[in-house]
């Protein structure tokens, strides 16, 4: 998006004031060329009183009462635009729509510099003319601590007393009159009200009970005339204790620009922090939560995320991989290892799903076998041998059983049941190959490769 920006102004006239008859208010005029639309924005002066930012809102401005609209080609350098009834005076632009507007065969104006306001003039501050007489002023010291604030991390051990902790504050010390307060460092969980401010903003004697014996305290409150000696920058140091209103407040750490104003003021140079938090007092380490014992119920999936959730939720699946494989998957012929004669003749077939790598196992019904055929494990992940889960413990990360380990002649032990590939279906060797490339260990694509040979030495003789 391609944008215009001008630099402009109008006046505003003032009524009924005998300070100023006009003031002189700068705005910017952004120019969209793919739609042709005008934004009008008035940057922001802290201290002015007036409503300002958006102007006029993205849109195209008539130009006449014939129903044109202003065109790029009408903004140009020392131009006057109306803009509904406002006349704006346009003095310069960027350096990007100088270069765009001569590139298209316009002769840009000469910049000009703005009007000075006259109301902002009378708001200068006047150079004092006096010197000072002490090196303490107030105007002074306003003028030049004003939003400069010196910040200590702190540390209030009450243990020895009885329900006492340790708890850290942050002492904020404002330059500008001499004041502090006073705030905690909220912990979660620490079981105690929300109340951050511990002490107010106010300016703290370091002794509030060295007063006059005859001051009646309680009936009224300390004043300058009673107090003899405020909290300064002086009192604070790393590694000293302040006691603010009768607590004890071990400092123990500053930030960066406390660190400067104490170089430059009273050239300290030690800022080394403080370990305020002995062993004792940091409790014991955080318990680790393990997952309770697999029960056998669902997969360790969904185990794994009642644990974690307060309420269930499923498994997180890859999307992705589940929309481009879903329906695709890698089928064997198998036999059961096992002592039992009759399992001699039972077959199976074992698909390997790939939209979430998930085995499942039919049994084809074999005619006055004995046995009823169909399904004989359900689609779940299925983990490697040594790697079952058993009924006192569980393993939170097994590995489970990819396409590269399904080679024909391999064994295959399914929840202690041990298979014995046989053979693969035709599009096993061509869909790993594409899928898995070099990651497949080479004994898996060479069985694959030798089973496929011996099913096609059987089909050429037939031919």
């Amino acid at each position: 998006m391609k944008v215009l920006m001008f630099n402009a102004y109008f006046q505003q006239t003032v009524n009924e004031s005998p300070l100023e008859h006009y003031r002189v208010r700068l705005v910017k005029i952004y120019y969209y060329l793919e739609d042709d639309s005008i934004a009008v924005t008035e940057p922001v002066v802290e201290n002015s009183c007036l409503p300002q930012g958006k102007f006029i809102k993205r849109q195209q401005l008539p130009k006449d009462d014939r129903g044109s609209t202003w065109h790029w080609t009408d903004l140009n350098l020392g131009t006057d635009v109306t803009f509904y009834g406002k006349v704006f005076h346009i003095y310069n632009c960027d350096h990007w729509t100088q270069a765009y507007l001569e590139s298209e065969g316009i002769v840009v104006g000469e910049p000009e510099e703005p009007p000075a306001d006259p109301y902002a003039q009378t708001r200068v501050p006047l150079q004092y003319t006096h010197v000072t007489q002490s090196d303490f002023d107030r105007v002074r010291q306003f003028m030049t601590m004003d939003r400069k604030v010196l910040r200590f991390h702190a540390i209030w051990d009450d243990r020895s007393e009885m329900f006492g902790d340790a708890r850290h504050f942050i002492i904020h010390f404002y330059l500008v009159d001499d004041t502090l307060e006073v705030r905690e460092v909220r912990k979660q969980n620490d079981g105690y009200d929300p109340f951050p401010c511990l002490i107010g903003r106010a300016k703290i004697a370091k002794n509030p009970f060295d007063v006059d014996r005859e001051f009646p305290a309680i009936t009224m409150e300390l004043s300058d005339h009673e107090v003899k000696d405020y909290f300064t920058p002086a009192d604070f140091r790393i590694g000293e204790t302040a006691k603010i209103n009768g607590r004890p407040f071990l400092l123990y750490s500053c930030d960066d620009f406390t660190k400067d104003y104490y170089k430059k003021h009273f050239g300290v140079t030690d800022f080394e922090p403080l370990d305020v938090e002995p062993p004792s007092s940091r409790g014991p380490p955080r318990a680790h939560h393990s997952l309770p014992p697999y029960d056998g119920f669902g997969s360790l999936d969904d185990t794994r995320e009642n644990c974690l959730h307060l309420i269930p939720q499923p498994p997180k699946t890859d999307v992705v991989k589940f929309l481009e494989r879903d329906g695709q998957a890698l089928c064997y012929l198998a036999k059961l290892e096992s002592r039992h004669p009759e399992d001699e003749r039972r077959r199976f077939i074992i698909y390997y799903h790939l939209n979430n790598d998930t085995v499942s196992i039919d049994e084809p019904p074999q005619r006055n076998s004995g046995i009823i055929g169909g399904k004989f494990l359900h689609r779940i992940r299925v983990p490697k041998k040594g790697e079952q889960f058993v009924q006192s413990g569980t393993i939170h990360h097994p590995q489970y059983y990819t396409a590269a380990d399904f080679a024909i002649g391999a064994q295959i032990e399914v929840f202690k049941h041990r298979f014995i590939l046989l053979d693969a279906a035709g599009c096993v060797l061509d869909m790993v190959r594409e899928m898995w490339g070099n990651s497949v260990p080479e004994e898996t694509i060479a069985s694959l490769e030798v089973n496929q040979e011996r099913k096609m030495t059987k089909i050429r003789p037939s031919e």
